[in-house]
């Protein structure tokens, strides 16, 4: 089985390298690439995913449909691609670019570091889910105002990179079906 690699980036986003995905998320973390997948239903209801009880990170804490890193020279619609299929197990449609500059810093209770450039995208499901259980507890179809509440309410319950998200306008006008501002 392959090494699985993420992409090293300087903070103007530049690949400066690669680096084994075991060994990067330390109390030191080096920036680099990510990407982030909201998916909704035909019904317009959004997928949150709770990640394994054994995650490294923020383990059974609710967050977006999914995450990943692009692989070396992989896009980041062809990453959404892979990771739909190998976390949940399903296809995604209609990938469409949402925040494509976010980038956050979150430290998990154990002082592991997320140090991320994430472009963030809403796909459309095709199918339903069938969660990989070492990356997904749960998951749940819910309304997106429903999720912009818990935010509100008990964000305790959220991912870091979650909460940030759901801030943005851009982010919030696509998952509640209108069309998102341009950058």
């Amino acid at each position: 089985m392959a090494i699985e690699e993420v992409v090293l980036l300087d903070d103007a986003h530049r690949p400066v390298g690669t680096a084994p995905k075991a060994e990067v998320h330390t109390a030191d973390t080096p920036l680099h690439l990510a990407v982030s997948c909201y998916v909704l239903g035909d019904d317009g209801r959004l997928l949150l995913t709770r990640r394994a009880l054994a995650k490294k990170t923020w383990p059974g804490v609710w967050t977006n449909s999914f995450c990943g890193h692009p692989a070396p020279g992989e896009g980041f619609v062809d990453a959404i691609a892979r990771r739909a299929g190998q976390e949940l197990g399903f296809e995604v449609t209609g990938v469409t670019e949402v925040l494509p500059e976010f980038r956050y810093r979150a430290v998990d209770a154990s002082g592991v570091v997320e140090n991320e450039f994430c472009p963030v995208y809403v796909a459309r499901a095709a199918g339903q889910p069938r969660p990989l259980p070492a990356e997904v507890a749960e998951f749940a179809w819910i309304a997106p105002e429903e999720l912009f509440a818990t935010a509100r309410t008990a964000p305790f319950l959220l991912s870091p990179w979650l909460l940030e998200q759901v801030a943005e306008d851009r982010l919030r006008r696509a998952l509640s079906g209108q069309a998102p501002a341009r950058p």
